[in-house]
């Protein structure tokens, strides 16, 4: 890489990356937090039902529009699959996947489980300050019995939800970061969220929760993907 290059990434970092930090970190919080009250691990009989992956990849153009592409995130749902059950594999857990023409018919829940999802983000793993004062510091949230159908159609005893987006720069975008870092200027390239949820079907509980923020992974090839799989399901409980 030219000299003038490596320079310009360097003092792009020099501004991007405290901001970024401050962002993204997530401090190393003991398993209870991810764990709703009464919940330590799963039994060993329980049957984990692995929903379709909520996935959706972008580009981020010149100018910061965020364009989706569906070959890439074609792709990622494929990769996805297979690592999950990759990792299912290797947590030893008894899973099972939902039929195309179920997943098609449950999917205004996995919509629901977006939105559950972003509140716990928010209130339970966000700054202190937008903690609600109701759930005493606890992973107290639940989908109710929009979960049911899902329960009938599988006799799962669980369901793993997984919510994924991430971004990339794009050409365009890499070349406005350097030109505009030359100046002391810092723009954002892709970032990766990711939520996952373990629900009780019996009583619609989110009993385990994780949420993936950061700038780096990529879905779009097999290997990454595994790796983003693994980072998300990280602190996922035992099954005893």
């Amino acid at each position: 890489m030219p000299a003038h290059l490596r320079h310009a990434l360097r003092k792009l970092r020099a501004v991007l990356l405290p901001a970024l930090a401050l962002l993204t970190s997530t401090p190393a919080y003991p398993d209870a937090r991810n764990l709703a009250p009464g919940f330590s691990s799963l039994p060993k009989s329980a049957k984990v039902l692995i929903m379709p992956p909520d996935v959706e990849l972008f580009s981020i153009s010149g100018g910061g529009v965020v364009e989706p592409k569906a070959d890439w995130t074609a792709a990622a749902h494929t990769h996805l699959q297979a690592a999950l059950s990759g990792k299912a594999a290797e947590l030893s857990l008894q899973t099972q996947e939902l039929p195309e023409k179920d997943a098609d018919e449950l999917a205004e829940i996995s919509s629901l489980h977006a939105a559950v999802a972003r509140s716990i983000a928010f209130h339970h793993m966000g700054i202190g300050s937008f903690a609600l004062p109701t759930k005493n510091g606890k992973l107290d949230w639940s989908m109710g019995e929009a979960v049911k159908p899902v329960h009938e159609k599988s006799a799962a005893d669980y369901a793993l939800f997984i919510w994924l987006r991430d971004s990339y720069a794009s050409s365009e975008r890499k070349a406005a970061m350097i030109a505009l870092a030359l100046l002391g200027v810092g723009i954002g390239g892709g970032m990766q969220i990711g939520y996952a949820s373990l629900v009780d079907l019996r009583s619609g509980q989110v009993v385990w929760f994780n949420r993936l923020l950061r700038a780096d992974g990529d879905l779009r090839e097999a290997a990454p993907a595994a790796e983003t799989v693994k980072a998300l399901l990280d602190r996922f409980p035992d099954s005893k």
